[in-house]
C-alpha cells in the first residue's frame, strides 16, 4: 500500500507462507484433536466447542478476484486459533450471508481490491442490516480505507454490537477479531 514492496515479492511470499502453514496444519489439527480426546470429546462437539478463539468467515465480493491479502488473513487468522471459513472470490452477498448464518460465524470479513468491491461491501452491509445480523464486519483490501468504512458502511450498519471495521493489514486482523469478540 505505501509502496515500498514489489507486488511480486508479495506474491511469491505468501504463497511460501501458504506451504509453510500447509506443513504445520496437520500437527495443530491433531494436537486439536488430541486435546479433545483427553476432554472426552468427539471431534464433532470439538467443532462447535470453545476450543477457537472465534470463527470468521472471509469472502472476496461478487466482481472482484483478488485474493492475495485474504488469503493471507485467513493463514494468520488460523495460526491464532480462529476457525476460518473461506468462501473464496467472487462471493455473491446471498452466498455470504446464508453461510454466516449456517456456520454460525462470530465476524463477517470482506475483501476487494479494485473500486467497484466498494459498492458491494456496502450492499452487504445493507443486507445484513435488513436481516437483522448482529456480527461485526471487518472489511479490507487496497481501496478500502478507513474513511470508508466510517463514511459508506457505517451509515448502513453499525452500533455498538455490531460496528463495520476497516482492518488496514493482516497483521491487525487477530488483534482487531480478538478485541472484538473479547471486548474487555
Amino acid at each position: 500500500g505505501g509502496g515500498r514492496v514489489f507486488r511480486p515479492r508479495v506474491i511469491e511470499r505468501a504463497r511460501g507462507r501458504r506451504r509453510a502453514v500447509a506443513v504445520g496444519l496437520p500437527y495443530m489439527e491433531e494436537e486439536k484433536r488430541l486435546k479433545l480426546l483427553a476432554e472426552g470429546k468427539t471431534e464433532a462437539e470439538g467443532e462447535d466447542s470453545q476450543q477457537y478463539a472465534g470463527k470468521v468467515l472471509l469472502a472476496t465480493v461478487a466482481g472482484d478476484v483478488h485474493d492475495i491479502g485474504k488469503n493471507i488473513v485467513g493463514v494468520v487468522l488460523g495460526c491464532n486459533n480462529f476457525k476460518v471459513y473461506d468462501l473464496g472470490v467472487m462471493v455473491d452477498c446471498q452466498t455470504i450471508l446464508t453461510k454466516a448464518v449456517e456456520l454460525k460465524v462470530d465476524v463477517i470479513g470482506l475483501s476487494g481490491l479494485i473500486t467497484p468491491s466498494l459498492d458491494e461491501m456496502c450492499h452487504v452491509a445493507k443486507e445484513m442490516k435488513r436481516m437483522g445480523l448482529t456480527l461485526p464486519l471487518i472489511v479490507g483490501g487496497a481501496t478500502t480505507s478507513k474513511t470508508h468504512a466510517a463514511v459508506k458502511i457505517a451509515p448502513h450498519y453499525f452500533t455498538k454490537e455490531h460496528p463495520a471495521i476497516h482492518v488496514l493489514d493482516a497483521s491487525r486482523s487477530v488483534v482487531v477479531c480478538s478485541n472484538l469478540l473479547n471486548p474487555e
